[in-house]
């Protein structure tokens, strides 16, 4: 989600606008969107709900109150949260949730979280979607806003520009002929490295010399790590140039930049529990390289036609997995060809100056429009 934010805040400040950013200091978000030319503003928070989020959102009420905003743009769902209880509508309001809240919990939690969003929806004028299945499934639960549905949208040029196959191997220290899987993506439940790592077998035993690296961090590495056999680098034990190294599983971390990784790649892999439409085949797909992944949201909407044979397999289904990863990798020339019509597929319809302008044109459509006289106060 910081890559479509970052995205979206330079695309925004090429059009001209001022951009304010509240969003937690020092991280990697913050710096490239200052980078960019945004106002960051420090806005200390965490991730997920819990007894700080009255804090937090008061800080966005002083924000706003300084600030004073023409429109107030949450992204995701915990500063979706904190900003509907800080501005409760006297600003024009965008939400856009990247993915659902009550897809992550079941349960009480999920019906919890289901009411909320019905309940905020009275707060927001426009509810943003990245595919018309995240549109749905929002209606589904009962979410009764006006909706716009803006496709994710990715630099496809500089994908496009990045350094070959070889040349990418090279960087980043990685043989220059074993076939390479790579998954880009946090490392937590959702994007569901876990079921990849368990298909991973079945891979191998068709192509021998696979690789398998993910690249990304977060709360499932360490779990995920013991599952491949592959301990947690240390000072005295540091991982392998390229996180690599002998085994057929490897660990590149957290990078700043995957462009290369895409490049250095045979075959990307996506294979996520829920989204509303996952920007890393995106990206792999703009940078030539044809994508597996899940039947989730979004996920049929950003498949070039004709892709969903080779390419689509049900979520939490490693055998399925398995076969299609291995498939691609035994057939090179259908891979080659799959790569090039996802490169145009992507260059021409999910470029992130398009994604930039029909933002823009919510915006203006919303700051145009006239509003009714609220009294309900911004809570200080």
């Amino acid at each position: 989600m910081a890559r479509v934010v970052t995205d979206l805040v330079g695309a925004q400040v090429d059009l001209g606008m001022r951009v304010v950013l509240a969003c937690p200091p020092r991280t990697p978000l913050a710096l490239a969107a200052a980078a960019l030319g945004a106002d960051v503003r420090p806005w200390p928070a965490g991730r997920e709900p819990g007894p700080g989020l009255v804090a937090e959102s008061r800080r966005i009420a002083g924000l706003v109150d300084l600030v004073r905003p023409d429109l107030v743009h949450a992204h995701s769902a915990k500063a979706g949260l904190a900003a509907r209880l800080a501005v409760r509508g006297r600003v024009p309001t965008v939400y856009q949730p990247h993915a659902w809240s009550f897809e992550a919990v079941d349960g009480v939690t999920g019906a919890l979280a289901r009411r909320w969003e019905r309940w905020a929806a009275r707060w927001t004028d426009r509810v943003v979607c990245v595919s018309e299945a995240e549109r749905r499934r929002g209606e589904q639960a009962g979410v009764r806003a006006a909706w716009s549905v803006v496709h994710n949208g990715v630099d496809a040029r500089r994908f496009a520009t990045a350094p070959d196959r070889a040349a990418a191997r090279a960087a980043l220290a990685l043989p220059a002929s074993d076939p390479l899987v790579v998954c880009v993506g946090r490392l937590c439940r959702q994007k569901g490295q876990d079921t990849l790592l368990t298909a991973w077998p079945a891979v191998l035993d068709r192509v021998p010399h696979a690789r398998l690296v993910l690249v990304g961090d977060g709360p499932a590495a360490d779990a995920l790590r013991a599952a491949a056999g592959r301990p947690a680098p240390s000072p005295r034990h540091p991982a392998p140039p390229g996180g690599a190294g002998p085994a057929a599983v490897g660990f590149a971390g957290a990078v700043t930049d995957p462009a290369l990784w895409y490049r250095a790649a045979d075959l990307v892999v996506q294979p996520s529990r829920w989204e509303g439409m996952a920007l890393a085949p995106l990206e792999a797909m703009a940078a030539g390289r044809p994508v597996v992944v899940t039947d989730v949201d979004g996920a049929r909407e950003s498949l070039p036609p004709g892709h969903e044979t080779h390419c689509l397999v049900r979520p939490d289904d490693p055998a399925a997995l398995g076969a299609a990863l291995a498939g691609l990798l035994r057939r090179p020339v259908l891979r080659e060809a799959l790569g090039r019509q996802a490169q145009r597929h992507v260059l021409g319809s999910f470029d992130v100056r398009r994604s930039g302008a029909a933002i823009a044109d919510v915006y203006h459509e919303l700051t145009a429009a006239p509003r009714p006289e609220l009294t309900e106060p911004i809570p200080q």
